[in-house]
Parts: structure tokens; sequence; C-alpha cells
């Protein structure tokens, strides 16, 4: 299993370099950024950055939209942080959640997260390309063939499918290890009925983690299964509570849910954090001791999961990258 963090835009520079050069000393693969550019800073400058301060350690937004960048501007930016960092570079993809709501705006259909995938994926491998309006065909001249992986996010139905059909993995905003095999497996059971070979297809846990005692973790974590939330009810809206694809797991501690601000998504300040109980933060981040975490990272292994992904937000994120480093990760590198 790979290891991930994803840094909000609110991370300093200073701290940015920093944090980033301990996590690849410490064994983390992966480092993704929050793609919200309205309430954090623009993310792509603050990549490349980072990469110029690691080595071999991969980065991509989780995750980007297919509303808010011009495609051959989005595909543009995604080949030249692919080049300039040796071939570092993929993205996670979503419908856009709080990049485009806190303007009001929809998110994009699932059949347009679709063709963002095959269009960006074929300009930055350097094939011709037509999309939306362009009278002309797309076709960048400096591209050198690079396959530029992209991971979906997903929790529906609908979206498992696209993610399995035409992504390079998928990405799932939970730590809870049963629902991960749910969710994992439906999207690779539409890849395999699509004639897709599966083999490498990628399958992320996010989550926050936080090593120590276990209520402090709770409460700086108590703000994830709330952001989590937004997404399984925009779900409950459009699928109701009794599909059989669906965990009950994920849709009913939403019941007493009474909204969310998107002014403060992802923070501990959001104000709809109330039917939040202990017992959803335990199961839906990772925390306790380090003998805890790595029997959870153990099950959702079992699970499928082939990355973990530490949302570095709530704290601690010295400590946390330093536990993992000397304590976690080893046991997955012996």
């Amino acid at each position: 299993m790979d290891f991930a963090i994803t840094f909000k835009g609110f991370v300093q520079p200073d701290r940015a370099r920093a944090l980033v050069r301990q996590a690849e000393n410490a064994g983390f693969t992966y480092c993704w950024f929050y793609d919200s550019h309205i309430l954090w800073r623009e993310s792509y400058p603050a990549m490349a950055m980072c990469m110029e301060h690691t080595q071999k350690m991969m980065f991509g937004p989780c995750v980007t939209n297919p509303n808010t960048r011009d495609w051959s501007q989005a595909a543009s930016l995604f080949g030249s942080l692919a080049h300039q960092s040796g071939g570092r570079f993929l993205i996670g993809l979503g419908r856009g959640d709080s990049a485009v709501r806190v303007m009001g705006k929809k998110p994009a259909p699932l059949a347009r997260v679709e063709e963002f995938t095959s269009v960006v994926k074929a300009l930055v491998r350097g094939d011709e390309a037509i999309y939306g309006d362009c009278p002309e065909p797309v076709k960048f001249p400096w591209a050198t063939g690079y396959d530029l992986p992209v991971w979906i996010g997903a929790y529906g139905p609908k979206a498992l499918d696209t993610a399995g059909r035409v992504g390079d993995g998928v990405i799932l905003q939970v730590g809870e290890p049963a629902i991960c095999k749910w969710l994992g497996d439906q999207a690779k059971a539409a890849g395999q009925a699509a004639g897709r070979d599966m083999s490498g297809f990628q399958i992320q846990a996010a989550a926050p983690a936080w090593t120590g005692d276990r209520a402090e973790g709770r409460a700086a974590t108590r703000w994830f299964p709330a952001m989590v939330g937004n997404h399984v009810a925009d779900i409950v809206e459009k699928y109701g509570t009794e599909r059989q694809d669906i965990p009950k797991s994920l849709t009913e501690y939403i019941k007493d849910r009474k909204g969310y601000d998107y002014s403060k998504h992802g923070q501990s300040d959001n104000p709809y954090l109330d039917f939040i109980t202990d017992d959803v933060i335990d199961s839906f981040c990772v925390l306790g001791e380090v003998d805890e975490h790595i029997a959870k990272l153990k099950a959702l292994e079992a699970a499928g999961v082939t990355q973990f992904n530490i949302y570095l937000d709530s704290g601690n994120e010295e400590k946390i990258i330093a536990d993992y480093g000397e304590k976690i990760i080893p046991h997955w590198k012996s």
C-alpha cells in the first residue's frame, strides 16, 4: 500500500516545503492538494514549488473538476507540470464541489466528467481533440506522449461506474474498510464489465489521521464526516436510502444533518457538525495509538485499498508524518 498526504491551500509556502520534504523522507510517495481556488490559494503553483523540493513524490489535485478551467488550459497546465517534474504528476477528478458550489454553480454531470477525462488525456498525450464549442481541433505541438493518470472521486453508483470504466483509479473519501470494499468493488466490476484490465486499478482511501489520544483526535477531525456528509446528501437525494449498492453505513449517519456552510468547507468551525457522533468519527477517520493505525490500515488493504491518503490539516502534522515514517509505514516497506 502507498501512503500520501493532502494539503489545503492555506498552508504557508515555507511550511509546505518542509512538510513535503519530511513526508518524502518518511516514505510517503504521493502529495495531493485541494483544488478550490476561491476558498484557498491556487494549488498548482504550490505543487510546482514542492516538486522542486522532492525527487520521487507524485503530485496532483484531489480533486479538480471539468468546470473551473477551459479544457485546453487545464490540459496544458497538467502536461507542463508532468514535463517539468519528470513524470510525477496525475490528477484526481470530480464533478466539482467546493470549487464551484461556493459560487452558486452546479457540479458537472458525470457525462462531462467522462468527456473531460478523454479530452485531457488525449491532449496531454499529444493527440488532437475537439471539445465544447471550439470550431477547430486542439493539439499541443510540445506534448511528449505522457499518459496522464486520472483518478475519479466517487460515492454513488453512477460515479463509481464512471471511475471503473474510464479512470485509472477511484478516490474514496472515507477511511472505513467495509465501505471502501463495497464502493471499490463496484468500480472494479464496472471496469471489468467494460472489458478493461483492472489489475492496475488504484483505490485510494482519503481521511484524516491522528496518532495519540483518541479524544483529541476526535475533536481535531470532527469536520471530516460533515464534509463527507455533504456528498452523501447528494446521493440520498438522487437515489434514496434503500438501494443495495449504497451501504447504509454511509447514508444513515446523515439523517439529522441540517445543512452545510461552504465558506467553512473542511474546517473545524463549520457550524453544521452537531450530527456527527464519536462512533462516526472513529469509523471514517484513522485515530488512536500506532497499533490501532496499523490494524485499521491492514483492514483497508484487505478491503482492496492501494493508497491511504492523510488529509494533513487537523494539527500535529509534523508528529503524524514522523509517527508514520518511524512506526507505521515500515510495516509495508519491509
